[in-house]
């Protein structure tokens, strides 16, 4: 017996900041599970910066179902080693239902934690940040940090991860709101509002002594900002570049200051979340721990429904969210 799935499609390409009318909603019939296959009903879908670039320069294919991050439920199974209520994580993300052969489905074990929680903290988001600052940033005890777009979801683990070991760490965010957040509830030393003035100045107000790591998830005028401001050996891991995900050629404002680079003998290095695969043990046991003691919080932006999917990705581009963006696709 086959069921009726709603899925994403992608219709035209956006030219700078995607509009609803770039995408629609489709439905689709989905067929039983055949003998080695599973029908998985998608339960949470992640909304990311990245997904930004693929829209304009062709990985993510007109007219067919959008690829993304999802947990899903299994509710029929022909699989010798999936079964009936498994939780999987995939990336199938936009669509409601669809049968797999098991290839590209992980478990999702969870330790009594939400099951949201995999798709953020405990999930790619969080092991980008855990990644990208403890491994690629070499984030050494006592020094001084600044994470951009730091009440995203892999910027306000970085930060929090900074203030673990005892850094005095400085955020930027797009709004007011966020900046309290990331004072009042994250513990952040300073936070300011890149939209307000010079990131320059704030720079100096939260930093005056420089920086050792700079976590760069928005490149453009803060990275300009940043590097200018950089102590010897510091350290550039670069997560992301936002500010220029809406720019022809994901094309980002220029950096001025690199001179700097050289006479303090700075790292700027980019880095994508499987170099650290080999250490997700690892990162799974400090996180939880930390979230256990308290040392580690998190918030979640959850849209309604499949339909919502393309305004979660177009407020994500505009800032709407602290901490990660989901959709909910269906009960757990």
């Amino acid at each position: 017996m086959s069921v009726i799935s709603r899925e994403v499609h992608l219709i035209k390409r956006p030219d700078g900041m995607p509009v609803a009318g770039d995408f629609s909603i489709v439905e689709r019939e989905v067929d039983d599970p055949a003998e080695g296959e599973v029908l998985v009903r998608n339960v949470y879908m992640s909304v990311d910066p990245a997904m930004r670039p693929p829209l304009t320069n062709g990985q993510t294919k007109l007219n067919e179902t959008m690829g993304g991050g999802a947990i899903g439920k299994i509710v029929a199974s022909r699989h010798p080693s999936l079964a009936e209520g498994d939780y999987v994580q995939h990336r199938f993300g936009f669509r409601e239902y669809f049968t797999s052969n098991g290839e590209g489905l992980a478990k999702v074990t969870t330790d009594g934690e939400p099951l949201t929680t995999h798709m953020h903290v405990l999930g790619g988001t969080g092991f980008t940040a855990w990644g990208g600052l403890l491994i690629t940033g070499q984030l050494k005890e006592g020094e001084n940090v600044f994470v951009s777009a730091a009440a995203g979801a892999v910027g306000s683990v970085a930060a929090q991860i900074a203030k673990i070991k005892n850094c005095r760490v400085v955020g930027s965010a797009g709004s007011d709101e966020k900046v309290r957040y990331l004072v009042e509830e994250l513990g952040l030393d300073y936070a300011f509002n890149y939209k307000n003035g010079s990131i320059a100045r704030e720079l100096h107000i939260g930093l005056p002594d420089g920086i050792d790591v700079y976590f760069d998830n928005v490149g453009g005028a803060h990275l300009d900002a940043a590097v200018g401001q950089m102590r010897a050996l510091g350290r550039i891991p670069i997560c992301g570049m936002i500010s220029a995900y809406n720019n022809k050629g994901a094309r980002s404002e220029g950096v001025t200051t690199l001179a700097n680079m050289i006479y303090n003998r700075v790292t700027m290095r980019g880095f994508v979340v499987y170099e650290f695969n080999d250490r997700r043990d690892e990162f799974l046991a400090d996180m939880r721990q930390w979230i256990a003691d308290g040392k580690l919080k998190y918030r979640e932006t959850i849209m309604e429904g499949i339909e919502q999917a393309p305004h979660a990705l177009i407020g994500l581009l505009h800032g709407d969210n602290i901490g990660k963006m989901l959709v909910r696709l269906s009960e757990e």
